[in-house]
């Protein structure tokens, strides 16, 4: 197919089962009507779109850009500016991800996660405070505009194409892989005891599910899976929280801000892991010369630590629990540990090991060997594409890895349900060569390798930090 540039896109803000606050928030301050009188969100959006639009006021870009601070922060969806700064508390996504834009073009970063565009006007209306002045661009001037046009330009081809759409009964499947899983490893030791081949077996059997797990979870917290948003965060609830034993709204907070800014430092919280572990040279000056914060535990990321597991990590950082997530969430959180393992007391936090360190080498392979650096401000396509890379396609890899072996893909497009990723990676990798953009696809084996080069690399990094610095 051939791409041409189109720089017009949508842009979507918010979670469809929110809808009720933005009716609240709308210019007139009227809430919308209720019952059999109430419009559906989109021809409530269509209706307002055409309407006559009063003046805007207009702005440049270096005028946006000024206003990127925590308490003043302005963005540009499709060439309309919004000043989010009162809306970031409220926000589903977490107000980081805001914070992390500020003073940018959010226009693809948006549509990308977020899957229906018609909601988001509701939201976005009473947020609106102007528009880019007619002289200036689409985008930032640093940022190609022809890739945005033709990156946009496959979206719109995707969504024609329903590669967006979900196949229900694969993801049912996957869950009753799950839970049949889960099950026999409960079978087996009821019958057969708990000795040492049994421990092995069903050791392997309870790992396998909490990893798949994790991958239906993702899923899940994506919004790929069901059409309305309420749904997919009910079964994530369900799945972390029962299934897993911790919380999803903790695993959104870092998650998101890992697909928005991926291996953006500090933005990327997955590979702030310092002072325990660092991912580049930059990251090893400031782990030394910050000299209170090198014994901070709260400071180390759970992706490459392997003394304490994922589901322990939040217990070691004061106020994640209390910041990110409700108390009433909690509850999950204690009952999987108590519903899914009483019988295997003592191989839990084995377990538990092993599914978080299997889960985390699939995603890292992906990114840590890749480009990271600090704010360059690139247009959304080229900054996921050189901070990911993928592993070949095949039945058995896309089962282990969860489909995470096309991650350029999933960065690209988070809320495309996985099984249709490997149909639009051709797709792809044609912008990327058009372009002059790598499209890194490597072996299974060779992705495992590059993990250890990458922390043996870092360690060179940690041990120049430490004998350059001796008094620390």
């Amino acid at each position: 197919m051939e791409f041409e540039e189109n720089p017009e896109g949508n842009g979507s803000l918010v979670d469809e089962n929110q809808l009720d606050l933005g009716a609240k928030h709308q210019a007139n301050g009227k809430p919308g009507a209720s019952g059999k009188a109430k419009l559906s969100a989109r021809q409530q959006a269509n209706a307002k779109c055409d309407l006559p639009r009063k003046s805007l006021n207009t702005y440049t870009w270096q005028e946006i850009q000024r206003h990127n601070q925590k308490t003043d922060q302005w963005l540009v969806i499709n060439r309309k500016v919004y000043d989010v700064t009162g809306w970031a508390d409220r926000h589903p996504g977490g107000r980081q991800v805001l914070k992390h834009y500020a003073g940018e073009d959010a226009t693809d970063v948006f549509r990308a996660m977020h899957p229906d565009p018609d909601i988001v006007r509701l939201y976005l209306k009473p947020l609106l405070i102007g528009e880019l002045a007619p002289e200036e661009p689409n985008q930032e001037r640093n940022k190609n505009s022809r890739l945005v046009g033709d990156f946009q330009e496959l979206r719109r081809t995707l969504e024609t194409l329903n590669m967006f759409s979900a196949n229900l009964g694969f993801f049912f499947l996957h869950l009753a892989q799950i839970l049949i899983l889960e099950a026999l490893a409960w079978v087996i030791v009821w019958h057969f005891g708990s000795g040492w081949l049994i421990t092995i077996f069903i050791s392997f059997l309870l790992t396998v599910a909490q990893v798949q797990g994790l991958f239906l979870q993702h899923d899940m917290g994506h919004l790929s899976i069901f059409k309305k948003s309420k749904w997919n965060r009910l079964m994530q609830k369900f799945v972390m929280g029962h299934l897993k034993g911790f919380s999803s709204k903790w695993w959104n907070h870092r998650h998101f801000q890992h697909h928005v800014k991926t291996n953006i430092y500090p933005k990327d919280p997955d590979i702030d892991t310092g002072p325990l572990f660092v991912t580049w040279r930059l990251t090893t000056c400031r782990v030394w010369q910050e000299q209170n914060q090198i014994l901070r535990l709260r400071e180390a990321a759970p992706d490459l630590l392997p003394a304490f597991p994922l589901s322990h990590t939040s217990i070691f950082q004061p106020g994640v629990h209390s910041t990110y997530v409700p108390q009433k969430a909690l509850g999950g959180h204690c009952l999987g540990h108590q519903l899914l393992y009483p019988l295997f007391h003592h191989i839990r936090s084995f377990l538990r090991n092993l599914r978080n360190h299997g889960a985390h080498i699939f995603s890292q392979m992906s990114h840590i060997p890749m480009k990271i650096s600090k704010e360059e401000n690139r247009d959304w396509f080229s900054s996921q594409v050189l901070a990911t890379c993928n592993v070949e396609h095949s039945f058995f890899n896309d089962w282990f890895t969860g489909h995470l072996n096309f991650q350029i893909e999933h960065h690209l497009f988070p809320t495309m349900p996985r099984h249709n990723y490997h149909k639009v990676a051709p797709l792809v990798k044609s912008l990327c060569a058009k372009h002059g953009l790598p499209y890194v696809n490597k072996p299974m084996l060779k992705a495992f390798g590059d993990i250890l080069r990458a922390l043996k690399k870092y360690g060179a990094l940690w041990k120049e930090a430490y004998c350059t610095h001796p008094e620390i």
